[in-house]
């Protein structure tokens, strides 16, 4: 049995229903700071294209500041460029030690509001739910992570070491903003080890807990554009064999269809095996079937077609943005499509990059790569890591396990882990397996989850801020 396995084992419980209260509640003017924190934050709309990180991070210094935090531990960092700002702020501790970082992120993905049935950029308390752009993704983080930060000041608390707040300006698209930070201001980051607002959290399945989940790796982030281009032409003399449009759509059917194969590495494979147990019926058994060497193939399949089960299964590659042609009246003479990848640690990204090659099946087609890949390696989940979590959440969660998991999406963590800084998702925020509005329509929070997260991460400063 992998150390891994030996420090989740001993969490694994029956699930309890959603409706059982937490044994620990935030108190009622803690929770309205926070939430009018929440509200400021999502009512500065921090769309990368608008540059208002800067004023979401100067917002958050002026309320750490009026909370008795000195003006020199709480630092407006605008950067890497003029349209970017962050926000790093330090609680000091009595006896040293290396420091611990939470962090989160301050933009957000765009939000039309011709799409949503409520304004993305206004906050909205409606039947049990905060509606707004960044609600879950990741003003949620920004918000529990300031006020957490108030709260902790204003009840006294002496941290034995540096506490790091950091809110970062670019997670959503280029990741410049953490980038800069640890390669220019390495020295007001440098910490043991990182915890992210922005991964891991709690899993609802039709209103029950299920598990609480702690990331500990991550898929790979990269993006590539396929493109076909052509001489042109008049509209009225079209050449089908020569069309951009047409060999792209050729391209985009076998993308579609095509499957990366399964591997599992030990954060997934102890994912299926954690799950398996909590699990029943059909479901269990297909879990345990892709444990299997081979792995099962009608296990494969039922598992595959869970979006939530196949992105820990495998890398995937899709498509997300087409452009073609330039005149209604003309034949294209180019026509591209943007296709996302979250690649599996370990998997070379070079062997991603042939495969979409050889789908494309067209010398006529280049492939480019817009994003680089960046792997991190994964963080071990230690007993010092994982004692506190699995002892506050059997206070605050009775009965929930705890599961390790590897990240179908990318974050700012990769980067520090890069830098050496163990980092790990512990957003606590309990979300329906089913129902996750991240970078979509109508996003939306659970007002209790918000709550109990708030005082999750109260507690789980102290703990780890506390201990030797």
């Amino acid at each position: 049995m992998s150390r891994l396995t030996l420090v989740i084992v001993a969490a694994l419980r029956w699930s309890v229903p959603d409706g059982a209260s937490a044994q620990t509640e935030a108190p009622s003017a803690d929770r309205a700071l926070a939430r009018d924190i929440l509200r400021e934050l999502v009512e500065i709309n921090t769309t990368d294209s608008l540059g208002n990180t800067p004023r979401a991070a100067r917002a958050m210094a002026r309320r750490l500041v009026a909370a008795g935090f000195p003006a020199a531990d709480v630092r407006v960092l605008i950067g890497p460029d003029a349209r970017h700002g962050n926000l790093v702020a330090r609680y000091r501790g009595t006896t040293g030690g290396r420091p611990i970082i939470g962090f989160a992120h301050l933009d957000v993905v765009p939000a039309r509001r011709a799409d949503w049935s409520v304004d993305p950029f206004a906050l909205l308390e409606k039947d049990g739910y905060f509606y707004g752009r960044g609600t879950t993704d990741d003003k949620v983080g920004d918000a529990i992570l300031v006020a957490d930060f108030i709260r902790l000041k204003r009840a006294g608390f002496k941290p034995r070491r540096d506490l790091i707040l950091m809110l970062t300006g670019d997670e959503e698209t280029a990741g410049s903003c953490i980038a800069w930070l640890v390669t220019k201001h390495r020295d007001l980051i440098d910490a043991e080890f990182a915890l992210n607002t922005d991964a891991g959290g709690g899993v609802l399945r039709d209103g029950r807990r299920v598990m609480f989940v702690v990331q500990a790796s991550e898929k790979v982030y990269a993006t590539y554009v396929l493109e076909a281009t052509d001489k042109g032409g008049h509209s009225s003399l079209p050449r089908p064999a020569d069309n951009p449009v047409y060999r792209l759509a050729s391209v985009l059917q076998r993308l579609a269809q095509y499957q990366f194969p399964v591997k599992l590495n030990e954060v997934s494979r102890a994912f299926f095996e954690r799950s398996a147990a909590l699990e029943t019926g059909a479901l269990a058994e297909d879990m345990r079937g892709v444990l299997k060497d081979p792995p099962d193939s009608a296990a494969v399949a039922h598992l595959s077609a869970v979006p939530f089960y196949n992105s820990k299964l495998r890398t995937t590659c899709v498509a997300t943005l087409m452009q073609a042609g330039h005149a209604e009246n003309a034949l294209p003479q180019s026509a591209q499509v943007t296709v996302n990848c979250r690649i599996l640690p370990g998997e070379p990204a070079a062997e991603v990059a042939a495969t979409l090659e050889r789908l494309a099946g067209d010398d006529r087609i280049a492939l480019r790569t817009v994003y680089t890949p960046i792997p991190s390696p994964p963080s071990p989940l230690t007993p010092a890591i994982m004692g506190p979590i699995e002892r506050l959440v059997a206070e605050q969660f009775p009965n929930v396990p705890i599961v390790p998991v590897m990240e179908a999406g990318a974050t700012d963590g990769l980067f520090l882990r890069n830098a050496g800084i163990p980092t790990y998702g512990v957003s606590a925020v309990f979300e329906e397996q089913n129902d996750v509005r991240a970078h979509g329509r109508d996003e939306r929070l659970r007002v209790q989850s918000f709550y109990e997260a708030l005082e999750f991460w109260y507690r789980m400063m102290q703990a780890f801020a506390s201990a030797r």
